[in-house]
């Protein structure tokens, strides 16, 4: 039989500033994210954007030493994956940094593989996620492959096994915590224009919640909040830093929901920014779980949702 090739898409991540520039640039050309008809209006945009928010962000990475955990976990779940499909070429493909769409095409043509399975490395669906990386490696490869995209895979029962033990992990023995899954923002324009992200993370957060009910953890709550808005515009509500206001003199867990690997939004955003914001709510105690990353209940259910 022919060999395969398993390409996991995610957004990548900077690992230094000249690569953080390249990351905020090809974001913000991305039609999915600025969704501008215009590409030179867009183009404008962009530039203006990285000029006025680089430096920031970059102060942000040097708190977490200057680069995303991200590229060192895929790498690890690239090694364990390696093991359990040998009948798999698999490699990687990143929408803003290095290695992008062209590098993996261009492994993969070299192997002189011809079918082609797309993994998005996001639990979720949204044409800011999935559709862009999916897009982009699509009008690359220019017809070259046989492409075969795997759907979302959110109500994955082993994924969620995953998901739950981490929880349970963080919680240890207490059962005074409060537990917020925290999902990234999207402008509500974007929803209202058909969008499905919001319906799919409601169904993985009523899923979830459904799960834990047979850990018997004793979770005091369990609540649904949305991180990371930018700008004026309306976003998912409710956001996180309102959603702690509740919880003064009040012990917190976050779960990350809608990544599968740890980045800075999770390594920075949620377990420092937010975790300042909490202090200063004056919540109780404040702890961040960890994404499933290349935990082995994940790699299981990545054996499923591949194999299926």
């Amino acid at each position: 039989m022919s060999k395969k090739a398993l390409v996991l898409l995610n957004m990548g991540a900077a690992r230094n500033k000249d690569e953080l520039e390249v990351f905020l640039r090809n974001m913000f050309n991305d039609k999915n994210i600025i969704t501008f008809k215009n590409d030179t209006i867009r183009s404008m945009f962009a530039s203006l954007l990285v000029y006025s928010r680089l430096n920031k962000v970059w102060d942000n990475y040097k708190t977490i030493g200057g680069s995303s955990p991200l590229h060192d976990f895929t790498q690890k779940l690239v090694e364990k994956l390696t093991i359990i499909f040998p009948e798999y070429y698999i490699t990687t493909a990143m929408r803003y940094t290095s290695p992008f769409s062209q590098t993996a095409i261009a492994r993969i043509k070299k192997e002189k593989i011809k079918d082609v399975i797309l993994l998005p490395l996001y639990p979720q669906y949204s044409t800011t996620t999935v559709k862009s990386s999916v897009e982009d490696f699509v009008e690359k490869s220019a017809g070259e492959f046989n492409i075969t995209t795997i759907e979302p895979f959110y109500k994955n029962e082993t994924y969620n096994k995953a998901i739950c033990d981490e929880i349970v992990k963080v919680q240890g023995k207490y059962n005074d915590f409060h537990l917020i899954f925290s999902a990234h923002s999207l402008p509500q324009k974007i929803v209202k224009k058909g969008d499905p992200y919001q319906k799919q993370i409601e169904e993985h957060f009523d899923l979830l919640k459904e799960k834990l009910s047979h850990y018997a953890t004793n979770i005091k709550s369990i609540n649904l909040a949305y991180q990371s808005k930018v700008g004026p515009m309306k976003w998912l509500t409710p956001s996180l830093d309102n959603m702690l206001k509740y919880f003064k003199d009040e012990k917190v867990i976050i779960y990350p929901l809608s990544f599968i690997i740890d980045n800075s939004e999770t390594v920075f955003e949620l377990d420092i920014e937010y975790r300042q914001i909490a202090k200063d709510l004056q919540v109780k105690e404040y702890k961040v779980c960890s994404c499933v990353n290349d935990n082995e209940t994940f790699v299981e259910a990545l054996k499923e949702i591949v194999s299926l």
